[in-house]
């Protein structure tokens, strides 16, 4: 077996969607805890803000820039499921940036004035719940999309 600069970028696309999407799947667990033990309920909700910011979108970004180059650099071309994957992620990052990054900073904010038991905090963690599953599904169909390849 040879290994190439196109099989180590093929890896590295993989351990990015591996490391993006987990970290998708990681603030579930947070907010289960945080809401079991109210007193550390700040810490798990800036723990998820931190994991997203940090690690998850910049590895969303990476995603996209490796599977690009794979894409330009490999014999695929823009069949119907490179096509039906780059729409869902154009719909992820609306979701994900443009509604649940915005709403866990202003969740974060009236955490910090208001606390957790705010009418205004409980409102937005609701929101950030619903967004968050909306963005994990549409981030779980873009893995299957990649691997199972639906459209040829």
């Amino acid at each position: 077996m040879t290994v190439t600069w196109y099989t180590l970028l093929k890896y590295l696309h993989v351990l990015l969607a591996i490391t993006a999407v987990g970290s998708n799947i990681t603030y579930g667990v947070w907010k289960t805890l945080g809401a079991r033990e109210p007193a550390h309920a700040p810490f798990a909700v800036k723990g998820i803000a931190f994991i997203d910011r940090r690690v998850a979108n910049p590895a969303y970004g990476l995603l996209l820039i490796t599977g690009l180059v794979l894409l330009a650099a490999g014999q695929w071309g823009f069949r119907g499921w490179v096509v039906a994957g780059l729409i869902l992620f154009v719909l992820l990052i609306v979701v994900a940036v443009g509604f649940y990054s915005r709403v866990v900073r202003q969740q974060i904010q009236v955490m910090d004035a208001e606390g957790i038991t705010s009418a205004n905090y409980k409102r937005l963690d609701g929101q950030a719940t619903t967004y968050g599953i909306v963005s994990l599904v549409i981030a779980l169909l873009i893995v299957f999309v990649m691997v199972v390849k639906p459209f040829r």
